[in-house]
């Protein structure tokens, strides 16, 4: 038996041929069956085939490389995927679980003894808690050492998982139809992530509500995977004796930030800001600015542009000198240092300034962030027009604009 195993990470999106070598579609996960031991790959899910995601047994697959999924021979069943009982999508449901203060970020297959047939292998996990700046190097462990990721899942877990499936803003529409009691069962079972993407989206007092009961340290974790301004507002609503418990809860270097952002009083640019926007140094090159921009995970808005400024690097830095839009860094040689390609335009602002002047300062200057500075002349965030957009439009704007 081969013991090469490929990772469902590398396997979902991948195309799937046909055994002429045609087109068939894309694989969009990997089924797997929770009562063998180890649990068996039951299949595919194949998304592009005529606008639908279709079921493919493992037997019909040839190979599986890197290169993608070959059929054997014949066509494929053209009826709609459903998931049976007992069975569990790897990336849909599994990758992303908590097994203790680990979390799942892929599980590898490798061929079994029978032939054409797959198996788990290994499952690769994290710590829950992430360090700042660091990258997570994944634990690989042996499936049986993780067996309780393979239990069948509990009604709750697998509306969980699909409900963590969907976009953040899917998550809040779909969560909001639900009563309250069972939003906060499905906000139990989530992964901290993922709620803290799903608290991002929601209004603060409906946020309140959803972690209602779900204690300190459970909202303390979730808290460190939210964004630190997203995070403030939060906190902004409750009492100061809940506040000062749960920032001693987080994570410490996760809680500085949005301590400082508490002091500032929320319609103001300091309440708006993120302190974490990209900062370089007026020595970085371009192309070291451009690979910072193309991080997956950046919002849109903050990788728009960087800020320049002179170390320390972190909020609050050294002297803000300027900001470098995203345009201007693709019409700049690679090797420029960032010092020489300062846009001249932006106008930075003061902490107290209201969120009515931050939103005609981005109007005005046909931005998408603006630097904040302090009275020393350092930078301490950056307001992005998302969050004016959350602060300006009327309190039930997600609800009414928002779709599944």
């Amino acid at each position: 038996m081969s013991e090469r195993v490929i990772y469902v990470s590398r396997i979902t999106r991948l195309p799937l041929v046909g055994a002429d070598g045609s087109d068939v579609g894309h694989v969009v996960d990997v089924v797997l069956d929770l009562g063998g031991r180890p649990p068996r790959v039951n299949g595919f899910v194949v998304g592009g085939v005529q606008r639908r995601r279709v079921f493919l047994g493992a037997g019909r697959i040839g190979e599986i490389e890197t290169r993608g999924l070959r059929l054997r021979r014949g066509s494929i069943n053209l009826k709609q995927f459903e998931l049976r009982p007992g069975e569990a999508l790897a990336s849909g449901e599994l990758i992303g679980r908590r097994i203790g203060e680990r979390k799942v970020v892929d599980i590898g297959l490798r061929a079994s003894p029978e032939p054409f047939a797959w198996e788990v292998a290994t499952v690769a996990v994290v710590p829950v808690r992430r360090m700042r700046g660091l990258r997570r190097t994944p634990e690989v462990l042996d499936w049986a050492e993780a067996g309780e990721l393979f239990a069948e899942q509990r009604p709750v877990d697998r509306q969980a998982a699909t409900l963590g499936g969907l976009h953040p803003a899917e998550m809040a529409s779909a969560i909001r139809r639900l009563p309250l009691s069972r939003r906060r069962m499905l906000a139990e079972a989530l992964e901290d992530e993922r709620l803290a993407d799903l608290l991002e989206e929601l209004p603060e007092d409906e946020q309140v509500g959803l972690i209602e009961g779900l204690g300190t340290e459970r909202i303390a974790g979730v808290l460190d995977e939210m964004e630190a301004d997203d995070a403030a507002d939060l906190l902004g609503e409750m009492s100061a004796a809940e506040r000062n418990e749960l920032l001693a809860a987080m994570d410490p270097e996760e809680a500085e930030p949005v301590r400082r952002l508490l002091a500032y009083q929320p319609d103001t640019a300091g309440g708006l800001m993120t302190p974490e926007p990209i900062i370089l140094a007026p020595t970085t090159k371009v192309a070291e600015a451009l690979a910072r921009v193309r991080v997956h995970d950046l919002p849109v808005p903050l990788a728009a542009q960087v800020f320049v400024c002179q170390p320390p690097l972190e909020t609050p830095t050294g002297r803000f000198l300027g900001v470098v839009g995203f345009q201007r860094l693709l019409r700049e040689a690679a090797s420029k240092p960032l010092g020489r390609c300062i846009d001249e335009e932006w106008e930075a602002v003061r902490p107290d300034v209201s969120d009515r002047e931050v939103a005609g300062r981005l109007a005005a200057y046909d931005v998408v962030a603006i630097p904040v500075i302090d009275e020393a002349g350092r930078l301490v965030g950056a307001v992005t027009i998302d969050d004016v957009l959350d602060r300006v439009l009327p309190p039930q704007w997600r609800v009414t604009h928002t779709t599944v």
